[in-house]
């Protein structure tokens, strides 16, 4: 992986042209492993580099400012051992066009488990909330992640410095030297900003470190870690049936039907298996009973990931299209046939994402896991799993009778993968995921000024916090909206909820923001 030379360490932004950010836009890749949780990951990634598309167009447009500014920080590998002198280069980026004063606030949007490109800065929010509030809007990586990967590699070593703790370490260390770096005065406020995983650290930087920054928003924030992640298909369920964005019973009955008619297929022998394999434009045989595990669970996460995206610019399907495709035939009297709409799906899915097949192989998936050289055409895999692991769980499973999908790939199944790449057991698991939560305070962190923003039909969203947990801690949980919507930048067909929603988010900008200011007043500053 190409890295910047030692002679950028710790100095300001550097400009970079369209050509250059783009190009890691398309070397991005739409293979790796092909786990559930990896195809959701390169569903992620492929709506991130849509969106950036956007963004490059915009920055060519003559009437629109330069693009933002990338810079280098030199960061301690081991932040908790002052002994360790090792560092690493974590990228940033950087957009003043609007800020207003040095005093003025300052927006930190903390990257999650991928890479944070130029358009964290510049659409979407904290981006488009930046011109009412004078606001500097600084994107920083996570470690691990994109470009900011230490030198020696992904090994399991390595990794022991790959942690929400080692993130948060690296927040406070930024934050401190790009105040530095960039001038900012002692008086400006800093708010954090996050989705996903990186909505958690946002209010994790907030409960740890409120001396240093003095709010948070968390969009789509899962902050208490699960082993056992059932409840995700449960919201599937429920927003396969929600008519107001395009579901119906029929259509939760049709899911269900498909996958059962899959299933039928799987037991019926080889021959069938083979039919199965054509129809689906499946990359190998399913022979092996862990490859017919894995096929159901990426066809789970295809349905799930049209549920956790939908109505997201760049997402291949969505549910109001997917149920269309389920229940194709239905309006001319004839009998619809689930299966075929899921194997139209399947198609759609995978020519949008570049994929010439489906790719399905535990073996394969192992492999690509156990490689320890960063791959610049990789998302992240082989961090995220580490993470999942020594952290958070999150393995989505189909136990719940409510549940529309095959039962398999069973919790066991996604638990041995820790042990089989890393040699990290169950138990090791089950304990590492109780310590977060009792770190971090799970759903009920004991933290101020921070605000929780949720869609009702993200299936994350019943980890997060939907409401208010006082005066301090508010909640907005905006109706039919999915995973981390209210960040993505503005379309004219956002609704009206949505739109609402936004400006609830401002809003408790602005009234945390006076605060600050009369806050410096009474201190006489």
């Amino acid at each position: 992986m190409k890295m910047p030379s030692a002679s950028r360490r710790g100095l300001g932004s550097m400009a970079l042209g369209p050509a250059l950010w783009l190009g890691p836009l398309l070397l991005a890749s739409l293979g790796g492993s092909s786990t559930p949780a990896s195809l959701l990951r390169r569903l992620s990634e492929h709506i991130q580099r849509f969106q950036e598309s956007s963004v490059l167009g915009l920055s060519l447009d003559p009437g629109v400012a330069a693009l933002p500014r990338e810079g280098w920080l030199e960061q301690p590998l081991d932040p908790f051992n002052a002994s360790d002198r090792r560092t690493f280069l974590q990228r940033y980026w950087i957009n003043d066009q609007h800020w207003a004063s040095r005093d003025g606030p300052v927006f930190l949007h903390l990257g999650g488990e991928g890479s944070l490109w130029p358009g964290s800065v510049m659409r979407g929010h904290p981006a488009a909330l930046a011109p009412a509030l004078g606001a500097l809007v600084i994107g920083l990586e996570h470690r691990f992640y994109g470009l900011s990967i230490p030198a020696g590699g992904l090994n399991t070593a390595q990794l022991r410095f790959l942690s929400s703790r080692h993130a948060l370490a690296d927040v406070v260390s930024a934050r401190l030297a790009l105040s530095r770096l960039h001038n900012v005065s002692s008086s400006s406020p800093w708010v954090c900003f996050g989705g996903s995983y990186a909505g958690s650290l946002a209010v994790w930087a907030r409960l740890k470190f409120p001396h240093l920054l003095f709010a948070a928003v968390a969009s789509s924030a899962p902050v208490r870690a699960v082993l056992d992640f059932s409840a995700y298909n449960e919201v599937v369920s429920r927003s396969l049936m929600n008519t107001a964005i395009g579901g119906s019973l029929e259509c939760r009955a049709a899911v269900s039907t498909a996958f059962a008619e899959v299933e039928r297929r799987l037991r019926a022998g080889d021959e069938a298996r083979t039919a199965l394999r054509a129809e689906l434009g499946a990359c190998s045989s399913l022979g092996r009973a862990e490859d017919r595990a894995e096929l159901l669970g990426a066809l789970q996460a295809l349905v799930g990931g049209t549920v956790q995206y939908n109505g997201q610019a760049g997402t291949p399907l969505s549910v109001r299209q997917l149920c269309g495709l389920l229940l194709e035939g239905r309006r001319n009297g004839s009998r619809p046939v689930p299966y075929h709409g899921l194997r139209r799906a399947v198609q759609l899915v995978m020519h949008s994402l570049g994929q010439r097949c489906l790719s399905f192989s535990r073996a394969e998936t192992l492999a690509q896991l156990r490689v320890t050289e960063p791959q610049v055409s990789g998302v992240g895999d082989r961090q995220w799993l580490y993470q999942t692991c020594t952290e958070f769980g999150f393995y989505v499973t189909c136990e719940d009778p409510t549940c529309p999908f095959s039962k398999l790939p069973a919790l066991p199944s996604q638990l041995e993968l820790c042990e089989q790449v890393f040699g990290l057991s169950t138990s090791s698991i089950v304990q590492a995921v109780a310590q977060t939560n009792s770190y971090y305070g799970g759903q009920t962190p004991v933290a101020t000024q921070v605000l929780f923003v949720n869609g009702d039909s993200d299936p994350w969203h019943v980890l997060s916090v939907t409401q208010a947990l006082g005066p301090s801690m508010s909640a907005l949980l905006i109706p039919n909206a999915s995973h981390c919507l209210d960040m993505a930048p503005e379309r004219p067909s956002d609704t009206p909820s949505l739109r609402l929603g936004r400006q609830s988010i401002l809003q408790q900008l602005q009234t945390w923001l006076k605060l600050a200011k009369k806050s410096l007043v009474r201190g006489g500053v």
